[in-house]
């Protein structure tokens, strides 16, 4: 398999993200005060919507995302400003049962329906170790090259100032701009986040 084919390495992988959080964890409450860009955090899982058998992975997908806000979106008022001022992300889910791992970036907007209810768009790229084209008799996922377009959208609700809950879909493929197969992959997910 690619990259993160054994079980050790996607041990390390999950690790590394696990530590980087942390990193993150430990030292943006004090940045965050000084007015530096970090602004959220979201962990949680997704899974595929489509079976393996037809284009889809199985398993879920352990999946974790650090927003920043370089452009000060937080205090954009009009609609117009908002869509000027977007949040940087970063992020990644881990693959089970032999499914891809990802590595994505991008912007992203948020829009608030009112103060309990938001709604949250991004686009970015995605780097994953999946199949690009599968074997004679395989099944699943065939990516076609590694690096894709991602997408997603999001509905949550904010329970305080700081905790929320969202749930997305999010989709990524290369948009027959490279050689091969485009399955892309389609995952729908539930993640808790932490708004610093």
């Amino acid at each position: 398999m690619a990259a993160f084919g054994s079980a050790g390495v996607r041990a390390c992988f999950a690790l590394a993200i696990l530590l980087a959080a942390c990193v993150l964890i430990g030292t943006m409450p004090a940045t965050a005060a000084e007015g530096t860009v970090f602004d959220e955090l979201r962990f949680g899982a997704t899974t595929s919507i489509s079976n393996h058998d037809n284009g889809g992975e199985d398993g879920v997908f352990p999946a974790f995302t650090a927003y920043f806000d370089p452009f000060a979106s937080a205090s954009a008022v009009t609609l117009g400003q908002k869509l000027s001022r977007p949040r940087l992300h970063i992020g990644g889910e881990i693959g089970t049962e032999g499914s891809a791992n990802t590595i994505y970036g991008g912007v992203n907007w948020t829009f608030d329906l009112n103060p309990k209810i938001f709604l949250d768009f991004g686009f970015g790229g995605l780097w994953h170790d999946g199949k690009l084209r599968n074997s004679a008799g395989e099944t699943g996922a065939e990516f076609g090259c590694r690096a894709l377009f991602h997408e997603y959208a999001a509905i949550g609700y904010r329970f305080d100032n700081n905790w929320n809950i969202s749930t997305q879909i999010e989709h990524a493929s290369h948009a027959n701009l490279c050689d091969g197969p485009n399955d892309g992959l389609t995952r729908v997910g539930l993640m808790v986040g932490y708004r610093f």
